[in-house]
């Protein structure tokens, strides 16, 4: 089992920036994979983010690309995304998810991940 708790959500102004954190704890943190997703109220859950288990591989869903950055620190049991030029379109509840995999495919699938965080609000004003 590996349990998983988001931080570093907020309000933040469009143009604005905000780090989530995602500690993990239970089993060994450096072979899973991780990644992070978003749900906006009334819409799907979307892959906004993941990481292999190394960190040497990374993949972005189309809407963060060149805006968010997805980090590893296995000595510390954390997961970042750095969040820049925040939209208000990126509002939404964002959600950390792991998988244990010792290779360096990314999944951006629900069921690429075994298992799952709360979750932590990031809300973005115009």
């Amino acid at each position: 089992q590996v349990q998983l708790v988001e931080s570093g959500g907020g309000l933040v102004q469009a143009g604005g920036s905000l780090r989530l954190s995602c500690a993990a704890s239970g089993r060994t943190f450096s072979g899973y994979a991780m990644g992070w997703f978003r749900q906006a109220p009334g819409k799907e859950r979307e892959f906004v983010a993941g990481i292999s288990w190394t960190g040497s591989s990374t993949y972005y869903g189309d809407s963060v690309k060149g805006r968010f950055t997805i980090s590893r620190d296995n000595a510390k049991n954390t997961v970042y995304l750095q969040m820049n030029s925040l939209k208000p379109e990126d509002t939404a509840v964002y959600s950390c998810a792991a998988k244990r995999r010792y290779t360096n495919y990314v999944g951006a699938s629900l069921t690429d991940y075994d298992y799952w965080g709360q979750g932590t609000q990031v809300t973005v004003s115009s």
